[in-house]
């Protein structure tokens, strides 16, 4: 019997040994091809075959998280593994004991609610596994799971690393720590520190709260220390900036990755399973919106129709000029506006491009909007200005944001949003479910959150357009959520 002999060379990679056989098998069975990479110069050079390798014969490392992988594997095969000098750090705990401990932390939730069974199985899952992958939607509680779990932590010690996306979530992120202490006496500011421009990243609390960009240029000695990382929004760390970060953690055995969606790709979620461990599906969307914890969610599908001479016009475009025509295109911009301010609630404008779109689309619905308040948000909005706005928007009820993907898509957590444009045409299925998730939390005066897909028809003849099939994805992933939507078509 073949035996496949492995052995942990720190807390990103195994090493891997076997005969070269099993090696080649090994190679090729970890080895995928990434949607997209004939695109990619290196591809199109000939420099690159647009696959994935996650084990060499080379090299002979695999990521830790793939340890089950290369389990079955073997099982399969029908090949032995050979476990030298191989331990994964975690912590012996029961349900029971888990459940025991968030109850001791007296935590303050908002309504009086208490810590739900599936929040406590995540947690459950999270310490006595050491590293896990936990897929829970927007609206699930992945900050209080984060919470429960940096305090657990605590007790051992342990110096934490929690990264986010953005200087918002930083923010958004110390601020939900204070609040669930706000009965047990505990305090962010004696715990925790803030990491983006203009905090110091020395003489720092046990707890770290960075976003990545803000430090995946340090030196791998800065990161020795930490022993247990939190990646929230796990989904953006197939950046190779990113990874880069998780490589040189070297010494951090405890990992828990936090996302609400992956990208259905393979790699994608191999990847983020290697830097972190299995993912464990903690609930689902419709779940929470069934159980009523998240609001209902009534999608609009409005399918834009052109004159035949505008299609005609724009029927050779590449999708970049077909983006530029769009987001120039008045007609359509001034529907959008209309929209928005047809709207009763609060409304989120969500755009792509900021000069050539946002800018437009906020002064057009500012010029018409007379005592409502309009916001403009970006990525250069200071974050103390974002998070303003946002606390501003749950005290309003007619308030209108017009903001970009890349500021208000992913994490942000406006309570009191009944209404959500899509003003740009997106075919990411992250993108797409992370803006959907900004309308469905909870609010004390909203009951369900109304979502309006603009999609454009520049069909000409038989050719389809980029944008529209664009729209056709984000009706399958809608479909495979299991959301209600209605199509409607609309002339321009």
């Amino acid at each position: 019997m073949e035996v496949i002999k492995i052995k942990k060379k720190n807390e990103v990679y195994i090493h891997v040994d076997a005969s070269p056989s099993v090696l080649q098998e090994l190679s090729e069975h970890f080895t995928f091809e990434i949607p997209g990479a004939k695109f990619h110069p290196l591809y199109r050079n000939k420099l690159w075959d647009g696959k994935l390798r996650l084990i060499t014969m080379f090299t002979k490392e695999l990521y830790v998280g793939l340890l089950s992988y290369l389990e079955h594997f073997a099982e399969v095969n029908n090949y032995k593994i050979d476990y030298e000098e191989y331990h994964q750090q975690s912590d012996a705990v029961t349900p029971e004991i888990v459940k025991e401990f968030v109850n001791e932390l007296n935590l303050s939730l908002p309504g009086g609610e208490t810590v739900r069974e599936y929040q406590l199985d995540a947690i459950y899952r999270a310490i006595s596994d050491g590293r896990r992958l936990l897929l829970s939607p927007t609206g699930s509680g992945k900050s209080l799971i984060i919470y429960c779990l940096l305090r657990w932590n605590e007790k051992f010690g342990r110096k934490q690393l929690i990264l986010v996306p953005t200087t918002s979530l930083v923010e958004q992120m110390y601020s939900d720590f204070q609040s669930y202490s706000a009965n047990n006496g505990w305090r962010a500011s004696d715990h925790c520190s803030k990491i983006y421009s203009g905090h110091s990243k020395e003489n720092l609390q046990p707890i770290v709260i960075s976003t990545w960009q803000s430090v995946y240029e340090l030196p791998k000695k800065w990161f020795e220390g930490f022993e247990c990382i939190f990646g929230d929004e796990a989904h953006t760390f197939k950046a190779k900036s990113l990874t880069g970060i998780m490589h040189k953690m070297i010494n951090t055995p405890y990992r828990i990755g936090t996302t609400g969606t992956l990208d259905g790709t393979k790699t994608h979620k191999l990847v983020l399973e290697g830097l972190f461990g299995p993912v464990y599906k903690v609930i689902t969307t419709k779940q929470l919106m069934d159980d009523n914890h998240l609001s209902a969610l009534k999608i609009f599908g409005i399918v834009l129709q052109y004159a035949d001479d505008v299609k005609k016009a724009n029927c050779k475009n590449k999708y970049p000029d077909e983006m530029t025509f769009l987001c120039n295109y008045e007609p359509r911009n001034k529907f959008i506006r209309n929209l928005a301010l047809k709207q009763t609630g609060n409304t989120l404008v969500l755009y792509q491009f900021v000069e050539k779109h946002g800018s437009i689309l906020h002064d057009m619905i500012k010029e018409r909007a007379g005592d409502r308040p309009v916001f403009f948000v970006y990525g250069g909005t200071e974050t103390s200005d974002r998070e303003a706005i946002r606390r501003i928007t749950e005290s309003k009820d007619n308030a209108i944001i017009v903001a970009s993907y890349g500021t208000f898509s992913t994490g942000i957590n406006i309570r009191n949003l009944h209404n959500i444009i899509f003003a740009s045409p997106t075919k990411s299925k992250i993108r797409n479910l992370q803006s959907v998730g900004r309308g469905l939390r909870k609010g004390d005066n909203k009951e369900y959150c109304n979502l309006y897909d603009i999609g454009d028809d520049l069909t000409w003849k038989a050719r389809k357009n980029y944008t529209l099939l664009h729209m056709i994805e984000r009706i399958k992933t809608y479909n495979d959520e299991r959301f209600d939507y209605k199509l409607v078509k609309v002339d321009l």
